[in-house]
């Protein structure tokens, strides 16, 4: 935006409210297109601030030169490419940074923030180079180009360069910023966020739109905890838990699960007080605790239990209105067609009411809980008021004989502790009610803690306090039959009921229809007014699959917007102004009605009770693991959490879910383990910052110092090479090869040496682009590969090992290369490193065949066509040759020999890569071959010694050949042709003064002299045999590997080491130089 001095803005308004107008952008682009010649190129990629003084007039022009720029700030905003100017007098977002004249910004939450907004601007603090580098420097690195590094166009024309580092207006009262934009966000983020305007940004266009349905703490999660929590359970079931348990393990069982429950719903707030929480209740806490992979399998469970648990709600609730319907003799058609069609109507209702908005689906809530508190107060005031008709049913009212009675267990039909348990914990599987639509409520950092708790609390206390009052009112067993009466109490009573004046002795060889251990409906018979214990019955089962219907298809959502299951990315899509899933919607209900149409679900609950456990056991776990990797991202402002309680609570839930159905645990963890595999193996592209990445990194670093301060060992050597590959895909044979023999034995890394001007555009850029490839700048290039060696690698975790291609076109370029090269070479071995030299026939860099230049900045593998956009590519037969040579170590390599070329005793690296090679599968099937130099008159003896040190180093081998001629004088043409070859870089100093000589060779090291070649004729002369020796016993070999001659610092010249190197290579199959350095790498001790 441009901002800029408007008269009649400020003679309408005085300085102290705003000095500012903010004009449209459109409009301050057109103004900048027409400015002249550049302002085509400007357009967009700046903007021009002006900061006015306020105490100076309407002209612009009249103002002080240094007033106004004290009192403002400037931010950029990605979303629209507009400045934000803050002000003190002014209502912005930004407060000015303490007057000071610089576009530095003050710290604002909005530069926190993850996404960007629909209504509301993504903004950005302005960068490091932006405040620190001179601004030319500035715009030229924002520029898509820069010849001269000054302004340009319109700029240049009005703007100058002061000592402040400002460009300031031509005028006197105006200060005037170039501000540089970014481009427009992308609409996905790489780490998978969904965009949340609702959440996130407030914004005047927001504000003035129609704003989603936002839920507190008690609307959004008390209610809807305490309506799951208080299921068909409380009014059933819990008095026969009571007659089968008795009144203190009853007590016992409710607080084992408000253990549970407690322990994960304080895992749950600190979770959702770790940051800002978007929709999808569990699978969001998981996922983004501890990774996609755990959150991808449960979250899709999760949403399937709550699915299935739709039609469980849905059937209980048919089933007793088919219950009354068969009372008063109005069945349809029989008992299951009838709980079908009852429960397709019903879920069919309930899905009109979530479709129709959540609001709809809060107000039914709010009437479920009022007709359910009331079932429940109807409950205990008719538990106060006994009625002489019920008491042959066996309720007396409060009476101490009963409850004492009702103390102990009293377990029938082959229940115990524990299987009653596993019948009353479903009913504390609702705490996650309110999380579940964490997207939907106003504040859920807050009102997840406070109203999750508290449902725990007030249900815990309801519960309890039913057990505790049908255990002292009601007994276990009556008959109904008013004729059961005795006159008075016998001496010999032994229960309850007979010191009340009934004998239901009868009772104990069965057929009694009621009492707590007999009757399900009994807390009905209590109550003040039966018909509301009914209602309230309905209002449990009917809230509990309105709020299941309501979690699936948000946690649905939830997982689908991250994509983690690409097929099922359809039913991400959201409708309305609360991105209502309607999709989902309908997917929950196909479920839900498909399993109602099953209509007996006894068997599929324990499964669903167990998805529901799993989630528990994975939040808890998720605290305890995110505590565990110590975190400095892991800050809950809830504090009353514990990592050992929260890994107890975890241990726990795995505990209840075998208790509950071992079958169904053990179904359960097959079915989590089978979507974690998969998910691990699709490696969705997401970045959440979970606990294992930290934990990973933590393990790391403590291995790294452990590692520190342990002394290596010879049997814990593996090569950690620094491959210098240059661009990696431009000399794949290279990595493949070194790739090869280090997967999963050392690091391999690669380095590239480029010479570049290094400007702060070039380094931000590079940063942007390969962090997986940092860059070490060094402003001396002969230096820059030592100084790489000594940049990689941490402690222990060093590279000890160059690896570099041989320069097959050495000659064709200039000798200041080649002296480069050596000296890499000699650096290396200054700093102890093993030298690793490959060469192919055909050549490495295929570079120049993929199109890659110099400039280009491809990490990646390629893969070469003959077909590039359509075109057929001709490549010439010496391309093609190169282009198969260096994919030949990708594929597995056919039967045949690795010739090792063992002739000096480096150490024994030579002989380890060849090793190491074979222990691979592309590899296996190739055989070791060695070759040594020996006497003629020992050939044996030495061919037992080497075979008995192989044999000692437990390294297979098929053949060892011991070459007697090696110091054989090689043939006259070859002589004649490395003569050829070393003609152009002789020195010939005899042919020429001595100070003429002296100062070629000073400026031209690499010249060989005359005295040199001679003094090192023996050894070129072994160079030129070794390469006869190797055409004549491994010119079939798969890979040959050979202990590299070495030459002397400082008195062999490059150009002469350089010849030794490629007589010794030149017209071989792939070819490995290797020289270790001098140090053991093989060991015969244990």
């Amino acid at each position: 935006i441009t901002l800029e001095n408007n008269s009649n803005l400020h003679n309408s308004h005085s300085n102290s409210f705003s000095r500012f107008q903010v004009d449209v952008v459109a409009e301050g682009a057109a103004r900048a297109a027409g400015a002249g010649a550049g302002g085509e190129e400007a357009k967009g990629r700046f903007r021009v601030v002006n900061f006015l003084d306020p105490g100076g007039g309407a002209n612009p022009q009249d103002a002080a030169p240094d007033a106004g720029c004290q009192n403002g700030d400037t931010v950029r905003s990605e979303g629209s490419h507009q400045t934000h100017v803050s002000d003190t007098h002014s209502s912005t977002y930004y407060m000015r940074t303490f007057g000071h004249n610089t576009v530095d910004a003050v710290p604002n939450i909005d530069f926190y923030r993850h996404t960007e907004a629909a209504l509301a601007e993504k903004l950005v603090r302005p960068s490091l180079s932006e405040l620190h580098d001179e601004l030319d420097k500035v715009r030229c690195s924002r520029r898509s180009h820069c010849s001269d590094g000054k302004p340009s166009g319109q700029i240049q024309a009005f703007l100058k360069y002061d000592s402040r580092r400002n460009y300031r207006n031509e005028n006197k009262n105006v200060h005037n910023y170039i501000i540089y934009q970014t481009p427009l966000s992308r609409d996905i983020f790489a780490n998978g966020e969904e965009s949340a305007a609702a959440e996130e940004l407030p914004s005047k266009k927001k504000s003035e739109s129609v704003s989603a349905v936002k839920f507190g703490w008690i609307k959004g999660v008390l209610i809807r905890c305490m309506l799951n929590i208080w299921g068909v359970m409380l009014f059933i079931r819990m008095s026969w838990i009571v007659g089968q348990a008795g009144i203190a393990l009853s007590c016992a069982i409710i607080l084992m699960a408000i253990v549970v429950t407690t322990i994960t719903g304080l895992s749950t707030s600190a979770i959702a007080t770790n940051g800002f929480v978007r929709g999808g209740g569990a699978y969001y806490l998981i996922s983004r605790s501890l990774g996609p992979e755990f959150g991808g399998s449960i979250g899709l469970i999760f949403a399937f239990a709550n699915a299935v648990a739709v039609a469980m709600y849905v059937v209980g609730f048919a089933e007793t209105v088919v219950e009354l319907l068969d009372s008063i003799d109005a069945v349809m058609t029989d008992e299951i067609n009838d709980i079908r069609i009852v429960g397709t109507l019903t879920v069919i209702l309930l899905l009109g009411i979530s479709v129709a908005g959540m609001e709809w689906e809060a107000k039914a809530q709010i009437i479920l809980l009022v007709i359910l508190v009331a079932a429940i107060f109807n409950y205990f005031i008719g538990s106060f008021i006994p009625v002489k008709s019920k008491e042959p049913m066996g309720f007396f009212g409060y009476r101490a004989a009963i409850m004492m009675e009702n103390i102990g267990p009293d377990f029938r039909d082959e229940e115990t502790f524990f299987s009653v348990f596993a019948i009353f914990f479903p009913a504390a599987t609702g705490i996650l009610a309110g999380a579940n639509i964490s997207g939907d409520l106003s504040d859920p950092q807050s009102a997840i803690p406070k109203g999750t708790l508290l449902a725990i609390l007030v249900t815990g206390v309801v519960y309890i306090a039913v057990a505790v009052s049908a255990g002292s009112c009601i007994v276990r067993d009556a008959t109904g039959d008013h004729n059961d009466t005795i006159p008075a109490p016998n001496v010999n009573c032994t229960d309850a009921a007979c010191t009340l004046g009934y004998d239901f002795s009868i009772c104990k060889e069965g057929g009694c229809k009621y009492g707590l251990q007999n009757d399900f409906q009994v807390m009905s018979l209590v109550s003040g007014f039966g018909p509301l214990i009914t209602a309230g019955i309905f209002s449990a089962t009917l809230s509990s699959a309105l709020a299941s219907l309501v979690s699936a298809p948000k946690v649905f959502q939830a997982l689908c917007k991250d994509n983690i299951y690409p097929g099922l990315v359809v039913f991400a899509k959201g409708y309305g102004k609360n991105n209502e899933p309607l999709r989902a919607y309908v997917l929950t209900f196909c479920i839900g009605l498909a399993f109602i149409l099953i209509a007996e679900l006894n068997i599929i609950a324990p499964i669903i009770s167990n998805f529901f456990l799993a989630s528990y056991a994975l939040i808890n776990f998720s605290v305890f693991h995110a505590s565990l990797a110590n975190s400095p991202g892991w800050r809950p402002s809830f504090k009353y959490y514990n990592k050992w309680v929260s890994l107890t609570g975890a241990v726990l839930c795995c505990v209840v879910m075998f208790i509950i159905n071992w079958w169904a645990a053990l179904l359960t963890n097959v079915i989590v383990l089978a979507l974690y595999i998969y998910v691990s193996y699709k490696k969705p592209d997401v970045n959440w910052g979970s606990s294992m990445q930290a934990l990973m990194y933590n393990q790391a670093l403590s291995h790294c110092l452990h590692l520190t301060g342990v002394e290596d060992h010879i049997k814990n050597f593996r090569p950690q090479c620094l491959v210098m590959t240059g661009y990696p895909n431009a000399r794949p044979a290279l990595l493949n090869l070194v790739h090869s023999f280090t997967k999963d034995v050392g690091l391999m890394v690669c380095g590239h040496v480029r010479t570049v001007r290094i400007t702060p555009a070039k380094l931000q850029g590079h940063a942007e682009r390969s962090a997986a490839l940092p860059a070490v700048f060094y402003p001396n290039s002969p230096a820059s590969t030592p100084c790489l060696r000594k940049a990689t690698g941490l402690g222990r975790l060093k590279t000890n090992t160059l690896v570099l291609g041989f320069k097959n076109a050495w000659r064709d370029g200039h000798m200041r290369d080649v002296e480069t090269y050596i000296n890499t070479i000699h650096d290396a071995f200054d700093l102890q490193y093993g030298v690793v030299l490959l060469r192919l026939r055909e050549g490495l860099d295929v570079s120049h065949i993929q199109g890659q230049g110099n400039g280009a900045d491809a990490y990646i593998y390629c893969s070469w066509s003959s077909d590039v956009k359509g075109q057929s590519v001709q490549l010439s037969a010496g391309d093609q040759k190169l282009l198969e040579a260096s994919q030949q170590f990708r594929k597995k390599q056919c039967k045949g020999t690795i010739d090792v070329w063992w002739l000096f005793d480096d150490g024994g690296l030579t002989l380890l890569i060849p090793y190491l090679l074979t222990n691979k599968k592309k590899w296996k099937d190739c055989k070791i071959r060695v070759f040594i130099g020996g006497k003629i008159n020992r050939i044996d003896h030495d061919r037992r010694a080497m075979a008995a040190l192989l044999s000692k180093f437990r390294i297979d081998f098929s053949d060892i050949t011991v070459l007697g001629d090696i110091n054989v004088k090689p043939k006259k043409q070859r002589k004649e042709v490395f003569e050829k070859m070393v003609e152009p870089y002789r020195l010939r100093e005899d042919d020429m003064e001595q100070e003429a000589a002296e100062r070629l060779k000073a400026e031209e090291p690499w010249r060989i002299t005359d005295n040199e070649l001679e003094l090192y004729r023996a050894k070129t002369n072994r160079q030129i045999r070794l390469n006869e020796l190797l055409q004549e016993h491994s010119s079939t070999a798969n890979l040959i590997v050979m202990s590299m001659p070495l030459a002397r610092k400082g008195t062999v010249s490059s150009a002469l080491y350089m010849c030794w190197l490629d007589t010794l290579s030149k017209d071989l199959p792939p070819i490995l130089l290797v020289r270790g350095n001098h140090q053991s790498v093989l060991t015969f001790y244990s």
